[in-house]
């Protein structure tokens, strides 16, 4: 099956590894062209060169309000062009309710909330018809993870503004659509396991409640995300999809 990626131009953040890398990973595989964003310089720029000529990675800040316009710019100066953006970053400090500073919060709003805010208004004014915003979200929109709490606060509002900017976007054919990971084998996700203090146990706790009874992998996220950003899901849009082997057990 062809997506129609070939020669397309996306904007990654937090790219520098996890889902964000797992997709540009398969965005490339599919012949696009991606810019990766990350803080850290040297991640973001080792991750271009493992994936070749076909990427640039530029370091950059979500919550930097001057880090879109930046990636945008990039795309255009480096590929001639600017199709979609998938907005990824790492998941704020775990905790409870209790627990979490207002420091973590504020932190976690203007990265994980504002950050991708910013980044989806800017590509909406820059976006022709055909484009996609797409946003990495969580399995806490529908339901939330102990030990989460932040992301359980700031996941299900990001997924209200996403479904908002479907509507408005809609008619000038650009596609708004999210993805909900839930135990994907990540480095994070591999955090969590062992902040209960038998990561082994914990994941195969957590194992025994997914319906195909593993953890998935970045590859399979990665395909999935590309998938619903090329032109192959051009009527998807406003849709939340989990990425969690069954997982969830509601419609």
């Amino acid at each position: 099956m062809d997506l129609g990626l070939k020669d397309r131009v996306y904007v990654v953040t937090g790219a520098s590894r996890g889902l964000g890398h797992a997709t540009a990973k398969a965005l490339v595989a599919e012949g696009a062209k991606v810019v990766l964003s990350a803080r850290d310089a040297k991640a973001v720029e080792d991750a271009a060169t493992e994936l070749g000529p076909d990427t640039v990675g530029v370091p950059a800040d979500n919550a930097d309000p001057d880090t879109p316009d930046r990636l945008i710019a990039a795309a255009r100066s480096y590929f001639g062009g600017f199709d979609g953006v998938l907005v990824s970053v790492g998941g704020p400090a775990p905790g409870w309710a209790a627990d979490n500073t207002d420091e973590d919060w504020r932190a976690a709003f203007d990265s994980v909330f504002m950050g991708a805010v910013r980044m989806a208004r800017a590509a909406a004014a820059a976006l022709n018809e055909g484009g996609v915003v797409g946003f990495v979200l969580s399995a806490s929109v529908h339901e939330p993870i102990p030990g989460l709490t932040i992301s359980n606060g700031l996941r299900p509002g990001l997924a209200g503004f996403a479904k908002s900017l479907a509507d408005e976007l809609g008619p000038r054919g650009i596609r708004v659509v999210g993805l909900l990971p839930s135990r994907i084998d990540t480095d994070r996700v591999r955090q969590l396991d062992a902040l209960t203090g038998d990561a082994a146990a914990a994941r195969a706790a957590n194992e025994a409640r997914i319906p195909l009874r593993r953890y998935g992998t970045p590859e399979e996220f990665g395909t999935t995300a590309a998938f619903l950003l090329s032109p192959a899901a051009s009527y998807l849009t406003g849709v939340m999809l989990p990425v969690d082997g069954g997982a969830r057990h509601g419609f």
